[in-house]
């Protein structure tokens, strides 16, 4: 029983519970060990679907505290993930299938692959994912570069998200990078560059396939106001999990401010 539940309930209703398809919150991680991963599924594992070990991270643990951590998630719902950037080196170097199946032995659960800093052909892009489906992962892309200079059409962007969806994909992520500004669909300030959020839309014929990285709170309160509180969220930090579900459920002033304003009929 949640602490509040026998007196208030949250001003809205809908939200989605795990494990769920649409409003998941992907958590961005630099370097939790157990003990601050314990915490964080005692407090907020209920809210936190996937987890992403960002940056290379997982380079830099111990083999056997990588199996314990993926574990641990793993046991609360949470699918993990290396980040995309390790298996864009893995293909340049060459042994992208030898680092999908030493994942599998580290016991993460799912792969995102992304081409943000590499140059991937659209073909060897599909086998990839492909293959990672196979190996039974749960399997993301990610579209976007993560340079603005050497950001990709529209128009090819949408045609690696189609095609990752028929391959196997079961969510493309909306590249913003960990800081979430000058990147995609946001500005040098992180507004929201609505253009380019028109010319992305105008493409994708269901938004719960996207996952967008938010990390700023002004873009997460866009995000819910524009397409609802079961709207998909990546690029969460720890600390903001449930600052975020507060957001979701209307339970602080950004968004409560709207629906109370409704229920009492002002403008």
């Amino acid at each position: 029983m949640k602490a509040w539940e026998e007196v208030l309930a949250v001003p809205v209703s809908g939200r989605t519970q795990k494990p769920r398809e649409a409003g998941v919150t992907m958590l961005i991680d630099q370097g939790l060990g157990l003990n601050a991963t314990a915490d964080l599924i005692q407090t907020a594992g209920d809210y936190v679907d996937s987890l992403k070990f960002t940056f290379g991270t997982s380079v830099f643990y111990d083999r056997d505290l990588v199996v314990a951590k993926n574990r641990m998630l793993s046991g609360a719902g949470i699918l993990t993930m290396p980040g995309g950037t390790m298996i864009e080196v893995a293909v340049w170097k060459g042994v992208w299938r030898r680092y999908l199946g030493h994942a599998r032995k580290l016991g993460f659960t799912g792969m995102e692959i992304s081409d943000g800093t590499i140059e991937m052909p659209m073909e060897q892009r599909a086998e990839v994912v492909k293959a990672a489906v196979d190996m039974g992962f749960t399997v993301l892309t990610e579209i976007g570069k993560k340079d603005p200079e050497r950001e990709q059409p529209m128009a090819r962007r949408l045609e690696q998200l189609h095609q990752d969806l028929e391959c196997g994909a079961c969510k493309v992520i909306v590249e913003a990078r960990a800081t979430g500004k000058g990147v995609g669909i946001f500005d040098q300030d992180g507004g929201v560059k609505e253009d380019e959020m028109a010319a992305l839309l105008a493409g994708v014929e269901e938004v719960n396939a996207l996952v967008w990285e938010a990390p700023i709170k002004s873009q997460q309160q866009y995000l819910i106001e524009r397409f609802g509180l079961n709207v998909n969220l990546g690029n969460v930090p720890p600390e903001d999990i449930l600052a975020l579900e507060g957001l979701r459920c209307c339970l602080r002033s950004d968004t409560l401010k709207r629906v109370y304003l409704e229920e009492m009929g002002q403008p």
